[in-house]
């Protein structure tokens, strides 16, 4: 989830089924929402040049607005920004514990050994308050911003979605 829903959420989701497809993780179903997306807005070019250039594919894109609806039936909801983890639970209140931005989610993981989505929340207070936690949002930024953007999200999507294959 992030703001417009035409940068770094599609590329997450798109992402995550790109991998999924080549590792053979069969369970899982991905989606994205923004806080402020103008609905069936496509993917932005340079998101979508990115996301092609990992692997992903861009077509047929439509945005689409967080919802209680969206979010509600998660098992886990990774935003962008800690300001988009407001907005989930603004919408979704019940989802306090399912809801992570993608670094600290990744981190979680990686750094403190998280084994399973419930563990991620009692882990959540090895995060610093003053670690930075956001992927930055490139609109109106260059090719290259879109790029790097691209490429963390890439890098930092396997650790969380091998914890949401079955045991």
């Amino acid at each position: 989830m992030c703001t417009g829903n035409i940068c770094r959420s599609p590329t997450a989701e798109r992402l995550t089924t790109a991998y999924c497809a080549t590792t053979n993780l069969t369970n899982l179903t991905t989606s994205s929402a923004g806080t402020r997306a103008v609905v069936a807005h496509p993917i932005h070019q340079d998101a979508a040049r990115t996301l092609e250039a990992l692997g992903g594919d861009s077509a047929n894109f439509a945005a689409r607005r967080l919802t209680q609806k969206v979010a509600g039936p998660a098992d886990l909801v990774l935003v962008m920004t800690r300001a988009h983890r407001t907005s989930v639970l603004e919408v979704a209140p019940h989802k306090l514990h399912r809801t992570f931005t993608l670094v600290e989610a990744a981190r979680l993981i990686t750094k403190f050994g998280a084994q399973q989505i419930d563990a991620l929340a009692n882990l959540r207070s090895h995060v610093a308050a003053d670690e930075s936690l956001d992927i930055p949002d490139p609109i109106g930024q260059s090719p290259e911003v879109f790029a790097a953007v691209g490429r963390q999200i890439a890098e930092l999507l396997p650790p969380v979605l091998e914890l949401c294959r079955p045991a």
